[in-house]
């Protein structure tokens, strides 16, 4: 049988066939990843994220005492400083980082205890990734830096201390952003988006970058109704 009909069923089919492999590679790579919740070494790496996510720094001790790997995931690929960071314990996450707990390891989203700490304003873990080595140049899973995020939240400290690095503060993420972009675009254009603009010109961003659809920083201050971030990009010669 021939015409559209047998051409939406093989449409349908290979659409079917494409799923079915997907959920098996992803059933593959959940059991390479996942760590036993069972007796020894397995049952100790278990029991480490599970004290990191809970806050419990003195059972995160003593884990790592008895062998625990700092390096232990979970099934979806987070290591005990990433569920540390997430839940905002920076007790856990100095031991854990003193233990050599990578600040750089992605998890399957493409978060790291770095990357995410900019995106959540984690001030103080932040700071603590920073100086164990944080890699600047890192991308979250929508290709930005750790500042554009930032930026995006209205994290005032987290855009302040990441702006003392050499962090590429004209970076371009995969939707075409910059920071100060992400700023205005995703901002309210309130009092910490207002200070967060102000910083990203002080540090030098490119205040007429402009979008995939050539439309400028200044171009959407102006569409929002954003005043006081217009009148900044215009001081900072923003066309």
């Amino acid at each position: 049988m021939g015409g559209p009909l047998a051409s939406l069923a093989r449409r349908r089919g290979l659409v079917a066939s494409l799923l079915g492999g997907l959920a098996v590679l992803s059933g593959r790579a959940g059991a390479q990843g996942r760590v036993p919740d069972s007796g020894g070494q397995g049952g100790r790496d278990a029991a480490l994220i599970r004290a990191a996510a809970a806050g419990d720094a003195a059972e995160v001790a003593r884990l790592l005492g008895e062998g625990a790997s700092v390096g232990a995931r979970d099934l979806r690929g987070r290591t005990a400083l990433l569920v540390a960071t997430d839940a905002n314990h920076p007790a856990v996450a100095r031991a854990l980082i003193a233990a050599g707990a990578d600040v750089n390891a992605q998890d399957a989203q493409r978060d790291s205890a770095f990357l995410l700490a900019g995106a959540r304003g984690r001030v103080e873990i932040l700071r603590m990734t920073i100086a164990a080595g944080a890699d600047l140049k890192s991308r979250n899973r929508y290709g930005g830096t750790a500042l554009i995020p930032a930026c995006h939240y209205g994290h005032v400290e987290a855009v302040r201390v990441l702006l003392q690095t050499a962090i590429d503060v004209d970076h371009v993420n995969d939707l075409g952003w910059t920071a100060l972009l992400e700023a205005v675009i995703l901002g309210d254009g309130g009092p910490a988006h207002v200070e967060i603009v102000r910083m990203l010109l002080d540090r030098g961003a490119d205040p007429s970058k402009p979008d995939r659809d050539a439309v400028t920083p200044l171009g959407h201050a102006v569409r929002r109704g954003q005043r006081e971030v217009e009148r900044l990009l215009r001081a900072a010669g923003a066309r």
